[in-house]
């Protein structure tokens, strides 16, 4: 991935998610981190992207495991004042972590930028 796509994708979360946190990009299998980026410098968002790729793998086996036959578009976990969208690339390679504080943020808004973005990180990390 080329860090100038890096650091426009985080500065870009940054600045259009209403009441941001943070955000990481991880590959799923290895856990490599690739980047992030928080305004608070009590949030590690590598640390948390790094639990949450344990929800990510096991919801993935999960959805093996059911033969579903669907992709997961993202998955929210919701805290009492703030909210963590862990979104997943086309490939299922990526995730994109992202933190936010709930009484800011539009959770539709936030899930559509993200929406956008996914393929693009997608094609820049391949």
């Amino acid at each position: 991935m080329s860090n100038d796509f890096l650091n426009v994708f985080l500065n870009e979360m940054k600045t259009n998610v209403n009441g941001f946190i943070a955000v990481a990009v991880t590959e799923i299998e290895s856990g490599l981190s690739f980047g992030n980026l928080t305004v608070d410098p009590n949030f590690d968002p590598e640390l948390a992207a790094a639990y949450n790729l344990e929800v990510v793998k096991a919801k993935l086996s999960a959805v093996k495991a059911l033969n579903l036959n669907q992709d997961i578009e993202d998955i929210l976990i919701t805290l009492s004042n703030q909210i963590h969208i862990i979104d997943i690339s086309p490939n299922k390679k990526f995730m994109i972590y992202l933190a936010a504080d709930a009484s800011k943020a539009n959770l539709g808004m936030t899930r559509a930028i993200l929406r956008k973005h996914k393929a693009d990180v997608e094609k820049n990390l391949a």
